[in-house]
């Protein structure tokens, strides 16, 4: 058990801000030795749990920093939240040892099933695909292979190689063969990255894009005496000539929740803005009310002040931005931190596109929701680009940021699309189609950023099929890996 729960630290630190990529690809070896070098049963999910609790325990640490915003009255439930958490993900993993334990082929199993838990988490109870096991090839080229066979698909040909490299060290008469296998799959995984790595294009005659950045703490963000000065902040970015040289913007992006008064009571507000803006349209973060009850929304603003185009978050964040079963914890005074609003937000009807007139379509994603392949991947129509607008302020200045921003540099791999992604606190950026950093703000400052906007590249293999065919695939293969094993046994009692 500790040393799973090593193994599984060891895997966390592939995900930023560390970005140790070539020590958690030696963690999932690690998992893999440990799961053939142990006597099958109950033993195999413990030590697949352990391992979810080390890599989830790690990456997911930023988890604690929302109960401590407002630390006396939720501070309390930050430790919980993290064993919680990582426990209950771990689940997954530990279950996908479990029943591959007794199987003929136990690590290739083990490949199928482990694949089939992400998928899993990234579906089951609303999903919540944060840290993917493939997630840490961000930094090499590897990462590019998500475009085709999406993150799912790099998370089985990585579980692939590192199994093969466990039964190497495992000894045995296959040891030369599953090493050579196992070298072959890493070239194949940086091979393919780098033919699949788009050039850098030409941004000369593309329009203009400035990004917001205000730093609003989320202890002060609400503040009243606080309130002006952070709007005080945006106005001017807003109205702030461009460099020497460079063409003004043709768009203004703001945070989520930029708007400190529910839509509906925002009109003086929002002309101020639009002066600010000077005739160019505005995308902001709004919260507005109707009979229904109260949604987190994102709004584009004419140049005349007028609203242009509403969407309303459909993904939301359980326990943050509504309760589930929020009956059963109010037995117990539990609100979460969705005690705003009566218990939270309204979801939306779903994801939706907008148009920013001349340069064209958009599909909005508010805060958390750029986290799902599956949701970026269900606009009803392919969109020019992505605009992720989020208060990272929540996250707290460490992980959480960035890893946030790490998954959306991988939705625009997988889509081939530009992503412009502006953020309370930070990181606020000018994502390319191949998920390269055009230009940014950093995490804890307050500015802007006038950029280029980047054309749409290639129309991926992963945004035309999602993650149906590997889905079917996994389902399949793992009936007949189970399938092997009952005859084998059955085999065995005659």
């Amino acid at each position: 058990m500790p040393l799973s729960l090593v193994a599984g630290a060891i895997i966390g630190l592939g995900q930023p801000p560390y970005d140790l990529w070539f020590l958690a690809f030696g963690g999932y070896v690690a998992a893999f030795w440990l799961f053939l070098s142990f006597p099958a049963g109950m033993r195999s999910a413990g030590i697949g749990w352990a391992v979810g609790l080390g890599y989830f325990g790690v990456s997911m640490t930023w988890i604690v920093e929302p109960f401590f915003v407002d630390a006396a009255a939720t501070g309390w439930m930050a430790p919980f939240a993290l064993i919680g958490l990582a426990g209950g993900l771990a689940l997954f993993w530990g279950l996908a040892f479990r029943l591959s334990a007794s199987a003929r082929y136990p690590a290739l199993t083990l490949v199928l099933a482990w694949t089939a838990a992400e998928l899993a988490r990234a579906y089951v109870f609303t999903g919540f695909p944060w840290a993917l096991v493939s997630y840490f090839w961000l930094p090499v080229p590897v990462i590019q292979l998500v475009s085709v066979i999406g993150p799912h698909g790099l998370t089985f040909a990585t579980l692939g190689g590192a199994a093969l490299f466990a039964v190497a060290l495992r000894g045995g008469g296959r040891n030369t063969l599953a090493a050579a296998g196992g070298v072959a799959v890493l070239a194949g995984l940086f091979g393919g990255g780098v033919v699949l790595t788009p050039s850098a294009q030409d941004l000369s005659l593309q329009p203009v894009v400035r990004l917001v950045q205000p730093n609003a703490p989320q202890h002060e963000k609400w503040d009243p005496a606080k309130i002006p000065v952070f709007m005080e902040r945006k106005l001017s970015f807003t109205r702030a000539a461009p460099a020497e040289g460079q063409d003004a913007p043709s768009l203004v992006v703001w945070p989520e929740t930029s708007v400190p008064s529910l839509l509906h009571r925002a009109g003086p507000t929002l002309d101020r803005i639009a002066e600010a803006a000077g005739g160019t349209p505005v995308v902001l973060g709004v919260q507005r009310a109707d009979q229904a009850g109260y949604y987190n929304s994102l709004i584009v603003l004419a140049p005349g002040g007028g609203v242009q185009a509403l969407y309303d978050k459909h993904h939301l964040v359980p326990f943050g931005e509504y309760m589930p079963a929020a009956a059963l914890f109010a037995r117990w005074n539990i609100a979460g931190l969705a005690a705003r609003a009566e218990g939270g937000y309204t979801a939306g009807p779903g994801p939706q596109i907008i148009d920013l007139g001349p340069l064209g379509t958009a599909l909005p994603l508010i805060c958390y929701e750029a986290v799902f392949p599956q949701d970026v991947g269900g606009a009803p129509l392919r969109p020019a680009m992505m605009v992720q607008i989020t208060n990272d302020a929540w996250f707290g200045t460490w992980s959480g940021p960035y890893q946030h921003l790490a998954q959306a540099r991988i939705r625009a791999i997988e889509q081939g699309l530009p992503m412009l992604r502006a953020a309370n606190t930070g990181v606020s950026a000018v994502i390319d189609g191949a998920g390269r950093v055009l230009g940014s703000i950093a995490l804890g400052e307050a500015g802007y950023i006038d950029s280029p906007l980047p054309p749409p590249m290639r129309h991926t293999v992963y945004a035309r099929t999602g993650d149906k065919p590997l889905g079917f695939v996994l389902f399949l293969a793992l009936l007949l890996a189970w399938g092997l094993s009952r005859w084998r046994k059955d085999t065995e009692a005659d």
